[in-house]
C-alpha cells in the first residue's frame, strides 16, 4: 500500500516530460557528466543549509528561500555543480512556499527515485550529475505536464538572463554650419580730417 500514489507519478514522468516544449536548446545545455565528491569536499564548497539539503536530504522551511518569489528571467542551475536544471519560463506560483516549475529544462538534468521517508510515499528529484538532492514532484502541477517539482531554493543558484544589448542608433549626420562672413577691417584716420571736439564729462 506504501507504493500506491508513486507508480503513475513515474509513469507521468516518462510519458510527459519529453514531449514537454523545449525551454532551452540542446546544444546550449551541456551535457550531464558525473561530479563525484567526498562529503568533506562538499562541506567547504557549500554552506550549512546547502550541505544539509543537498546532501542529507533535507527540507529547508516554506517561505525562507530566496528564490520563492524570484519572478527574474534567467536559468535555475544546481548549487553543487551548476548543471542548469529548470528555466524561469517553467516556474509558476504554487503558494506552497517552495520554488515550483512544471518542467526540467531536459528530462536528463534530473533524476527520480521512490521517496519511502515520512508518512506517505513520495517521489524525490535529485540533479543527474552530482546527486544532490533538490526536493520532490507532484502530480498537481499546471498544464503541460500536470507536474509539480517541488524544490528547495537552497538547492538552486539562479543565473539572471543576459539582457538584449540596445541597438546603436544611427547618427544623423549634421550639416556643415555656413562659414562666418570675413569682419570688415577699420580703415585707418585720415591725418588731413580737423579733429572733433572732446566729449564734456556730465
Amino acid at each position: 500500500m506504501r507504493h500506491r500514489g508513486v507508480i503513475p507519478i513515474l509513469i507521468v514522468l516518462a510519458s510527459l516530460i519529453p514531449d514537454a516544449p523545449p525551454l532551452a536548446a540542446e546544444s546550449d545545455v551541456p551535457g550531464p557528466k558525473k561530479v563525484i565528491k567526498s562529503d568533506r569536499d562538499w562541506a567547504k564548497q557549500l554552506n550549512q543549509l546547502q550541505f544539509m539539503v543537498t546532501r542529507r536530504k533535507s527540507t529547508e522551511p516554506a517561505f525562507s528561500g530566496k528564490l520563492t518569489r524570484n519572478h527574474a528571467m534567467g536559468t535555475y542551475t544546481c548549487v553543487c555543480c551548476d548543471q542548469p536544471l529548470f528555466s524561469s519560463r517553467a516556474k509558476f506560483e504554487s503558494g506552497t512556499g517552495w520554488p515550483s516549475f512544471w518542467s526540467p529544462v531536459a528530462a536528463d538534468r534530473i533524476q527520480t527515485a521512490p521517496d519511502y521517508h515520512g508518512s506517505e510515499p513520495r517521489i524525490e528529484v535529485t540533479c543527474s550529475r552530482c546527486d544532490a538532492h533538490l526536493g520532490h514532484v507532484f502530480e498537481d502541477g499546471p498544464p503541460p505536464t500536470g507536474l509539480r517539482f517541488c524544490m528547495n531554493s537552497a538547492a538552486l543558484k539562479f543565473v539572471a538572463e543576459a539582457k538584449p544589448k540596445a541597438k546603436a542608433k544611427a547618427k544623423t549626420k549634421a550639416e556643415p554650419e555656413p562659414e562666418p562672413a570675413p569682419t570688415p577691417e577699420p580703415s585707418a584716420p585720415d591725418p588731413s580730417a580737423p579733429a572733433s571736439a572732446p566729449t564734456p564729462a556730465p
